[in-house]
This record gives structure tokens, C-alpha cells and sequence, in this order.
């Protein structure tokens, strides 16, 4: 395994099976562990060591990969920033006009939200940080998100007219995240729907967002 200085050592460096890995299949191994036990028991309560501990490795070598707790969640967070927002435009792109970039738009982030639980978790979750620099972190994710969806928007109108109401598309989906969260984990601990597959909640939810969406955008005119 090759370490910060460029160095190679063999500490902990196999994975399942006996497998070597390398540094940035490591690297990704830390990224998930890390992203799981934020989602499942908040920032403020996960520890370095317990991210040590669940990857199987030693506290020195996850400093090896990322300086402190602090710059690995920044870095989760630009990560999953770049993946929402990529699905998104991707999504768009082939869209036959607005009303199905409407939907699509609203069916890439549900897809991802129900593919990517935990990242959903830790950006909406109960246990967010109360942080000045990680909270900016969270609202760069939600910028990010209404950058992408701002063109789409096509209306004729002023570009912060336009943009406000990007911001306001990204807060329908955010809120409409928190629901099925908080519903999903109730029904995960009653067990009430264990057969349901999720993926039929993502277009659920895309369809009708995008029905509330559009019977306001394309009132939209300029003032």
C-alpha cells in the first residue's frame, strides 16, 4: 500500500478474501465505512477510531488517507455533490422537452436517494453537525443542485428570478427526501413493508413532484 509520502507498507493492506488493496481502492473502503456510520449514528458521535475500527484497519493508516474526521466528511460531501448533480444533467439531457425534464430531473435524485441511502442520510438526517463549515458544506450540495436545474428553467425571466426558483425546486425534493427518511425508517422497524421495492417509491415520488412542479413553472411569466 503506498502511503502519503509516496512510500510502500504492507500494514492491513489486504481486503476481503486475502486481496491487496490498493490506494484508492482503500481510500474508497474508507469513504464508504465512513459514510455509513455517519448516516447511522451522526457526525458528532463517529469517531476516527470507529471508522478504524469498522474498515479493519489501524487509526494511522485512515489518517494516511484523509488529514481528520473534519476533511473526510468535506470530502463526502463534494463527492456526493458532483453525483447528484451529474445524474441530474445526465438525466436531462435526452429529455423531449420541459415537462419530461421536469420529471426526470425529480426521478435521478429519487434514484439516488434510494440507491445512496446513507449519503441522503447525512445530508438530511436528524444528526446533521452543528458546524458553521459543515453546515456551508450541506448548503454547497443544495447550490450545486439548483445550478444544475436552473437552465432547465426556461421562462424568459431574469437569471436570479430564474435561479430562486431553482432554489425553491431543490427545496420540494429536499423536503419530499426528509419524508420518505423519516417514513422509511419507520417502516423498516415495523416491518410493514419489507417486500416494497423502493425504486418504486423513486418514481412515485418523481411523478408527482413533477406534476406539483410543473403546474407551477409553466405559470411562471416575467415580472
Amino acid at each position: 500500500m503506498t502511503t502519503m509520502n509516496g512510500a510502500v507498507t504492507t500494514e492491513h493492506a489486504t481486503g476481503a478474501g486475502g486481496r491487496r488493496l490498493t490506494a484508492d481502492a482503500r481510500r474508497r473502503q474508507l469513504f464508504e465505512v465512513a459514510l455509513s456510520l455517519f448516516a447511522a449514528h451522526g457526525y458528532p458521535a463517529t469517531t476516527m477510531d470507529d471508522i478504524a475500527e469498522a474498515a479493519g484497519v489501524t487509526k494511522p493508516l485512515v489518517y494516511q488517507h484523509f488529514e481528520s474526521k473534519r476533511a473526510l466528511y468535506l470530502e463526502l460531501m463534494d463527492v456526493f455533490s458532483t453525483e447528484l448533480v451529474t445524474r441530474i444533467v445526465k438525466a436531462t439531457a435526452g429529455a423531449q422537452g420541459p415537462r419530461q425534464q421536469v420529471e426526470l430531473g425529480f426521478a435521478a435524485y429519487f434514484e439516488l436517494m434510494v440507491d445512496n441511502e446513507p449519503a441522503f442520510r447525512l445530508l438530511y438526517g436528524r444528526d446533521a453537525p452543528d458546524d458553521p463549515e459543515l453546515g456551508a458544506a450541506l448548503r454547497r450540495v443544495e447550490d450545486a443542485i439548483a445550478q444544475a436545474i436552473d437552465p432547465l428553467i426556461d421562462a424568459g425571466l431574469e437569471p436570479e428570478h430564474r435561479l430562486l426558483l431553482a432554489h425553491a425546486v431543490v427545496g420540494m425534493a429536499e423536503g419530499a427526501s426528509r419524508h420518505w427518511l423519516s417514513s422509511r425508517r419507520l417502516r423498516l422497524e415495523s416491518e410493514s413493508r419489507g417486500g416494497v421495492d423502493s425504486r418504486d417509491d423513486a418514481a412515485q415520488m418523481a411523478t408527482q413532484l413533477a406534476d406539483f412542479a410543473w403546474a407551477g413553472l409553466r405559470q411562471v411569466h416575467r415580472i
